[in-house]
């Protein structure tokens, strides 16, 4: 049921802050005409009771079933939308091979329309039945098929964050898919900010666009400065890859002599609404200075297992006090999943920890030691990071957040979660559906308080 102007009766869980999660037990969430959440009422408050019958009486309350649990929509900050007809496709294949024979052959068939929208309607549908409400989209160089991810999103209701990418470095880039000159590129992002903004159906700035380089390597520097300029312009938020594997990190000491960070901020493209790809190689000095800028990193845990060369530090960056959100990096990461990316980013950093070669001690087989994470950190990333990353108010179920939310199912016939009453109460429920929760187990969706499924 729609639930804006109503209020939801539900248990459920968010992470305010890392490394607490509010366990929401038989709470009563008051939701605007407009998709806020303005009050969350809390069993045994003094007034709970009261207004639990005032809003029974005047039929205003929606009740979750018993089993059902409400938590904040998935936020997904880094998706190539135009790759989904890959995901599971040539894992098996080096990142170069990767790229020239399967991944920009694909991208540059969006030039046909009609393949674009079939692409991307599906990707869109995909991901709102895995409960990933919010999702930072790099598109292709394409106007007419990027503008279509646009609408698709808005038709579908999905929060999105698009960007039709600049590349244009004849000596990185296909010659059949590139940006024709640095002016092709910034008119290209210039026109697309101004159809968004535009638009009539994204009056409420559901959707926004992003500035989006693709990487240092694939942008001339009279492109990079553009971006810059039209980035303090129009103060969009902007994308990229950056320090992503053995090569892309070089590319930029080798071309600049200095760090991918330390030229995107040259460039005026690190910024509070910056959000990095991977950031596997940041050196501690990047590191200082995303934070002092109050970009972001979206960590792609699954992907970087395949083509990054290196594991994210995360416990780290989270020490640190970066702002880091989750990322399934379709279709370089093989699941659309936040769920699977989240216990990815678990598995992943246990290793990390631990080390890999048995054939050392156990005290010298990691020089990472302490950088396991739980699933605490794991769900805090693909909810409140990502919005706090994106500087929204999604990401958490309290007061003066949009109602983004996904309801899990733990009773689902063909879901995966099996709970024991005896032995599963507050957060061992929550540890069990990040571990153990699919799909079938996703059974409604909100964005703005507007029921989606």
């Amino acid at each position: 049921m729609d639930l804006r102007g109503k209020t939801l009766s539900a248990s459920g869980f968010h992470a305010p802050e890392r490394g607490r999660i509010d366990v929401l037990d038989d709470v009563l969430f008051d939701i605007s005409d407009d998709g806020i959440i303005t009050a969350v009422h809390r069993h045994g408050d003094p007034n709970y009771r009261t207004i639990r019958e005032a809003r029974d009486l005047a039929g205003q309350i929606v009740t979750l079933p018993k089993g059902t649990y409400i938590l904040p929509g998935f936020v997904d900050l880094h998706v190539h939308a135009p790759q989904y007809p890959q995901l599971g496709a040539a894992l098996d294949q080096p990142l170069e091979t990767w790229l020239t024979q399967y991944t920009f052959p694909l991208e540059a068939r969006y030039q046909d329309l009609a393949f674009a929208k079939r692409a991307y309607s599906l990707l869109v549908e995909d991901l709102l039945a895995g409960g990933t409400t919010t999702a930072l989209y790099f598109a292709t160089i394409h106007q007419e098929a990027t503008r279509a991810l646009a609408d698709i999103c808005l038709e579908k209701g999905q929060r999105a964050l698009i960007g039709k990418i600049a590349m244009d470095n004849p000596d990185e880039c296909p010659e059949d898919y590139r940006d024709a000159s640095p002016e092709a590129a910034l008119e290209g992002t210039r026109d697309f900010i101004d159809y968004l903004r535009a638009h009539p159906d994204n009056a409420d700035g559901r959707v926004l666009p992003v500035v989006t380089p693709r990487f240092i390597p694939s942008c001339t520097d009279a492109t990079l400065e553009g971006l810059g300029e039209i980035v303090r312009r129009c103060g969009c938020h902007v994308q990229t890859h950056c320090s992503e594997s053995d090569w892309a990190h070089a590319y930029a000491l080798k071309r600049y002599g200095k760090t991918d960070t330390e030229m995107l901020d040259h460039f005026g493209l690190l910024t509070r609404k910056t959000v990095l790809a991977h950031a596997n190689f940041l050196t501690d000095d990047d590191m200082d200075l995303v934070k002092a800028r109050e970009a972001a990193v979206a960590h792609c845990p699954l992907s970087n297992a395949y083509f990054a060369n290196a594991v994210f530090p995360l416990k780290a960056a989270l020490d640190k006090g970066m702002h880091v959100g989750l990322g399934t990096d379709i279709s370089g990461g093989p699941s659309a999943s936040m769920l699977e990316n989240a216990r990815s980013a678990v598995l992943v950093s246990r290793m990390l920890d631990s080390g890999t070669d048995p054939k050392l001690p156990a005290g010298e087989r990691s020089a990472n030691t302490g950088s396991q994470i739980d699933f605490r950190d794991a769900f805090y990333i693909a909810t409140t990071g990502g919005g706090i990353a994106l500087d929204l108010p999604i990401g958490r179920l309290e007061p003066g957040f949009k109602f983004d939310a996904v309801a899990i199912d733990t009773r689902a016939d063909k879901g995966t979660i099996r709970l024991w009453d005896e032995f599963d109460t507050g957060e061992a429920i929550l540890q069990k559906i990040v571990y153990t929760a699919s799909r079938a187990n996703v059974s409604s969706v909100w964005i703005g308080g507007a029921k989606l499924r």
